[in-house]
């Protein structure tokens, strides 16, 4: 059986938020956070797996400037790590979760984690896929052109190293790349393609730009996302693609020190593990929560 999925827009700070839900609202919510290029469209697999929604309440929003959401122009909106997750935390105060687990990959992480500085208390557990929060990992060939970037943004070979990543061919590398052969007939060209139409919108490409100089901004609040890590040692559960190329396994494993609670897998795939692995994913995601959150805590009323 497959859950029905909603499809809701909320007004925050006169923007349109969009967000995917299914499952009951007295359950135990999980918060799932995108990242790029992509929309709430990635966690489509798990809106409807039944067997998820039927203990736990899921909302997957898009950010500003992606997917359905408002997508206002750099002049009109700071496109920022910050700005995205206060907006993110007013939409889940807007509706009246109280307590949480984040589902976090890729710009997901530095969003989420974020959350987690300023609200400790409503944080119950996370799921990271792909998302980093330390320098391992961080430090391969396509970071360095990255690091370029954030060094001089207005260089002509680095704004072409940018507007190389919102092409259509980057788009589907991002799919396909690290995924086995066995497994590509798995992978939905719809992903790509509706990506695709988001980053090629007029203005979407400065939007694009604006945030990944942005994300020069997280490294240097690694040492407070691990100390928040030793702190307030949340449950965690890792669902990794290992052949990711952005994100590597190598920024997988240091979570390992931080995290007494931790459940760790390496999938055999690429950047978009859902894709590929969204069964096998899905019964970890609900073996982890009814452990740490249903068993523990018992069932939670948001």
């Amino acid at each position: 059986m497959t859950s029905t999925i909603k499809y809701n827009t909320i007004k925050i700070d006169n923007q349109n938020i969009f967000y995917r839900e299914s499952g009951d609202k007295k359950n135990p919510t999980l918060i799932l956070l995108h990242g790029f290029p992509s929309s709430s469209h990635q966690y489509r697999h798990l809106l409807a797996d039944n067997k998820l929604t039927e203990k736990f309440h899921l909302i997957a929003p898009d950010y500003i400037g992606y997917g359905q959401s408002s997508m206002p122009s750099t002049k009109e909106f700071e496109y920022t790590f910050d700005n995205l997750s206060v907006v993110t935390e007013k939409l889940i105060n807007a509706l009246s979760i109280e307590k949480y687990s984040l589902y976090v990959f890729d710009y997901g992480a530095p969003i989420g984690y974020r959350l987690a500085l300023r609200n400790p208390e409503k944080i119950q557990s996370f799921i990271v896929q792909n998302g980093n929060a330390y320098d391992e990992g961080i430090d391969n060939a396509f970071w360095a052109n990255v690091k370029k970037y954030w060094a001089e943004p207005t260089k002509k070979e680095n704004i072409d190293f940018v507007l190389g990543l919102i092409t259509a061919q980057t788009t589907q590398w991002q799919y396909l790349n690290g995924v086995q052969e066995k497994d590509k007939s798995l992978v939905a060209p719809d992903g790509y393609v509706s990506d695709q139409y988001y980053l090629d919108r007029p203005g979407n490409g400065e939007i694009q730009a604006q945030l990944l100089f942005d994300y020069g901004t997280n490294p240097a609040k690694y040492p407070a996302f691990q100390q928040y890590f030793r702190q307030y040692q949340p449950p965690m559960l890792i669902v990794w693609g290992k052949n990711d190329e952005i994100f590597p396994a190598e920024g997988a494993y240091p979570y390992k020190k931080d995290i007494k609670n931790l459940d760790f897998h390496l999938f055999e795939t690429g950047h978009f593990t859902l894709e590929t692995h969204h069964q096998e994913i899905s019964h970890l995601i609900n073996q982890f929560l009814t452990k740490n959150i249903i068993n523990n805590h018992g069932k939670s009323s948001n």
